[in-house]
């Protein structure tokens, strides 16, 4: 059976990674499909075309480089934001790198579209220099401009993503034992020991032991 793709948002700081995320989530949410699913660590599920997306946000700041490093390599897919206005910065050639090392497919947000000093064909020549070879631009990684303030082209940008996730071919048994990554755990002073967890393949049942 198909499964849901897992996405994580990478890019440099202020490059509008938690808006845009914010922007599909309340956007979902108000047209009542399915959502909600929110965790301290920032995962969402919504649903686009009546296709679910599971979505990571990852911190930004150079000191939670190695949980970005992380968070790319439990996801199927990556958005890697690069603002239209500032373009590309330091942490969008980490986070790049990090794509790269753990192969993992991604597709180019250009945020910030509506910005008065947004300049989408400079971004997409410092991309093609990085060596981000975008389509339309010697390449074949998708891309799509877009705006958290807006909502213009996000509806695309997902499209791309559900696109992505189909030439992956994603699967699970729904009879197999329960197997994904834990995001975080903690101890509940109540409830004892606690993890949020995403499930890539089989079902995870109540009183199955978990192990790591």
């Amino acid at each position: 059976m198909k499964r849901p793709p897992v996405v994580v948002i990478v890019g440099h700081v202020d490059h509008g990674k938690t808006s845009l995320l914010d922007y599909i989530r309340k956007t979902n949410l108000a047209s009542k499909e399915a959502g909600g699913i929110t965790q301290s660590v920032g995962a969402y599920e919504i649903s686009h075309s009546s296709q679910k997306i599971t979505f990571i946000d990852t911190p930004g700041h150079q000191a939670f480089s190695q949980m970005r490093a992380r968070g790319a390599r439990i996801a199927d897919i990556a958005i890697l934001v690069v603002g239209a206005d500032d373009s590309v910065q330091e942490q969008t050639k980490e986070a790049y790198k990090v794509l790269q090392e753990t192969e993992t497919p991604f597709v180019v947000a250009i945020t910030k579209i509506d910005k008065n000093n947004a300049d989408v064909n400079k971004t997409k020549n410092d991309l093609t220099q990085l060596g981000i070879l975008l389509e339309g631009y010697g390449g074949n990684i998708s891309w799509q401009g877009v705006s958290s303030k807006t909502g213009e082209g996000i509806d695309k940008l997902l499209d791309l993503i559900l696109l992505t996730a189909e030439m992956e071919d994603l699967e699970f048994n729904p009879e197999n034992p329960g197997r994904g990554y834990v995001l975080e755990s903690k101890i509940d002073s109540r409830k004892g020991i606690t993890a949020s967890v995403i499930v890539i393949d089989g079902k995870i049942k109540v009183g199955d032991e978990m192990f790591t």
